[in-house]
């Protein structure tokens, strides 16, 4: 079975916010998208790592901010590759604004958002569906969707030449390329690039 067929499926990319008892969060998600029209629904998967999942499932809203071919890296740096368990992810982050339901939406690299009230759920083990209705929603631009075909090809940083053989030991990092040389890879080392842990790299001979 050759499990790269699912990559020809279309995806969107978008930015799943939620709030609840005090705590703010975003992650990147790309597994949304609408399932009736009357009334607007849409429907959700997130991973349960996530903490925007926990805020979901606990507040009952979110806001799905869509994002478009103009958004740079960085937006997928700061709400992918942190978690928002360690970190404030809108602390002095100025792309964004809230809208009429109280929560953030991203306004840099976004042609929409959607704002949605939780229904109903789905447990599918590692991830949760939210089937949600929709409540308002916005076109902040008309710039074409980024689909997670156009990230690989257009936004994410393309891997690193490979360095002449040498004969040293190096960690390669398998998300972007970057190139760490040393014997051992710090346990608790980040991708400079990608922001992707120790565990994401694999050891190589340059």
């Amino acid at each position: 079975m050759d499990t790269q067929a699912l990559f020809k499926l279309s995806y969107g990319l978008f930015v799943l916010t939620a709030a609840a008892d005090g705590r703010e969060s975003g992650c990147i998600i790309n597994t949304a998208g609408q399932v009736t029209d009357t009334p607007n629904r849409i429907s959700i998967t997130v991973n349960k790592a996530n903490l925007t999942h926990d805020l979901t499932a606990q507040s009952g809203k979110f806001n799905l901010s869509i994002l478009s071919e103009e958004a740079t890296f960085d937006t997928f740096r700061h709400f992918g590759f942190q978690s928002g368990r360690d970190t404030d992810k809108f602390a002095g982050y100025p792309h964004c604004r809230r809208s009429a339901n109280g929560l953030f939406v991203v306004t840099a690299g976004v042609n929409a958002y959607l704002s949605a009230k939780v229904e109903q759920t789905v447990d599918l083990g590692t991830h949760t569906l939210f089937i949600a209705s929709l409540e308002d929603m916005e076109v902040l631009s008309q710039a074409p969707s980024a689909t997670y075909a156009y990230y690989h090809s257009s936004i994410k940083p393309k891997p690193q030449a490979a360095p002449k053989p040498t004969g040293k030991t190096a960690w390669r990092c398998v998300i972007c390329g970057y190139i760490y040389e040393g014997e051992e890879l710090p346990a608790d080392f980040i991708c400079p690039l990608c922001k992707h842990p120790a565990s994401d790299f694999e050891k190589i001979t340059l």
